[in-house]
């Protein structure tokens, strides 16, 4: 099956079954999609010290890449074949700071899909469930000509 007869579901299926190589942006960030299903996808991510901010830490603009990510890749499971999405707005909120190699979960949820946006949102949590951080995404659906 050619990719673009693929519906989101499917290719984000495909994603987490190891069927199709993660995206370039998997190599720069460590993140890998797990489970995928309508609505919803769950993402392990490991920050490594290529991550670091110039305090010692963990760049914030890491959680904001696996947080963009998730909440798009939800919101891609909700598409048919041909159809894509770009994310128009991201509004995170950061709860504590993340963990050296340590491995996360990040899970994106569809709020709703309408005819042209899509509502979404992530979280990044550790293995007890605590909340590093949140975000709320909207994307706008690109139809093909």
């Amino acid at each position: 099956m050619h990719l673009k007869d693929m519906t989101g579901l499917q290719l984000m299926q495909a994603f987490a079954q190891g069927k199709l190589p993660g995206p370039a942006i998997t190599t720069t960030m460590p993140m890998d999609c797990v489970e995928a299903e309508h609505g919803r996808v769950l993402f392990t991510a490991t920050a490594n010290e290529t991550h670091t901010n110039a305090m010692g830490g963990v760049h914030g603009g890491f959680a904001a890449t696996i947080l963009d990510s998730v909440t798009g890749c939800a919101t891609h499971t909700v598409l048919a074949a041909g159809e894509t999405y770009a994310t128009t707005d991201l509004s995170i909120k950061m709860c504590r700071p993340l963990p050296f190699n340590k491995a996360v979960y990040s899970e994106g949820k569809v709020i709703n899909a309408g005819r042209n946006l899509v509502i979404s949102e992530g979280y990044i949590r550790d293995e007890a469930g605590k909340v590093y951080a949140h975000a709320t995404a909207t994307c706008m659906i690109i139809r093909p000509q």
